[in-house]
């Protein structure tokens, strides 16, 4: 590696650009981690030292003033009932575009492709009104079928590609075999859907994580919160509670962390995988 870097100015350049990338995005998330285990004084006082002593102050804040488990909890619920919806309708969605022509499909298909360029905030009025008629008003559940219509024509975008390599001979065997749609899609199709799966699982983990403007319309009942209104509520108009918020972004920080952990490797293969295709 040494050797080739050597041999490589352009590709030493390439990395060097990575690597200062790199420290220009995870230097700000470093500074909230040190910086939560700080007191007030000594966060203004020295924003760059680590912190000697460790101070919990923050942390035990977030706890005793804020239902942060539930809040904590409402999020993974709702996030991965969203992640888990999208996969399912948009692996059907994919696979039901393309292995049944009717007049219309490729318009079909584009209609739904269409709805990823369009801001999914100018239809806020009309999704009140709709989680309105179906009591879901104040519910984690009006945040599900949210982020479910937003994920599908992502998934239908990076899955599609996949789909399409996979060979039609395959298919007609299975059917040959006696196998339903049903039976195909899910024993033969979606074991080879894994790494677009993957890769549409992080694209829109983290808008639903991070998502603070559909909470604070459809479920802002102290019930439902999530974990971005949590936040929020240590940010105050005269002051604000700045150890309590770091802190309380710091745990926000975990499951993102865990994620790319255990899935990086095979989101970089989906993501390189779909390029090719």
């Amino acid at each position: 590696m040494v050797r080739s870097l050597r041999q490589s100015p352009t590709l030493l350049l390439v990395y060097g650009a990575l690597l200062i990338y790199s420290f220009i995005s995870l230097y700000p998330v470093f500074l909230i981690l040190i910086n939560s285990f700080k007191n007030r004084q000594e966060l203004f006082a020295s924003p760059y030292n680590f912190p000697i002593p460790l101070d919990f102050e923050g942390y035990q804040t977030v706890f005793e003033r804020a239902d942060f488990a539930v809040f904590f909890t409402n999020s993974i619920i709702i996030t991965l009932c969203s992640i888990a919806f999208v996969l399912l309708l948009g692996a059907m969605l994919s696979f039901a575009l393309l292995q049944y022509r009717f007049l219309g499909n490729r318009m079909l298909f584009f209609y739904f492709i269409i709805a990823i360029i369009i801001p999914n905030r100018l239809g806020t009025v009309s999704m009140i009104n709709i989680m309105s008629f179906f009591n879901l008003q104040g519910t984690i559940w009006a945040l599900v079928a949210v982020y479910t219509a937003y994920g599908i024509p992502i998934a239908l975008y990076i899955m599609t590609p996949f789909l399409e390599a996979i060979p039609r001979d395959l298919l007609d065997a299975a059917r040959i075999d006696g196998a339903t749609d049903y039976r195909i899609l899910f024993q033969l199709v979606l074991p080879l859907l894994r790494p677009a799966m993957v890769s549409v699982a992080v694209f829109i983990m983290l808008p639903i994580w991070n998502d603070l403007w559909f909470p604070l319309v459809l479920a802002n009942e102290q019930s439902s919160r999530t974990i971005t209104l949590g936040v929020s509520m240590f940010v105050g108009q005269f002051s604000t509670n700045w150890s309590a918020l770091l802190a309380s972004l710091s745990l926000a920080l975990v499951p993102i962390l865990i994620l790319y952990v255990f899935l990086s490797r095979q989101l970089l293969a989906g993501l390189s995988d779909g390029a090719v295709k």
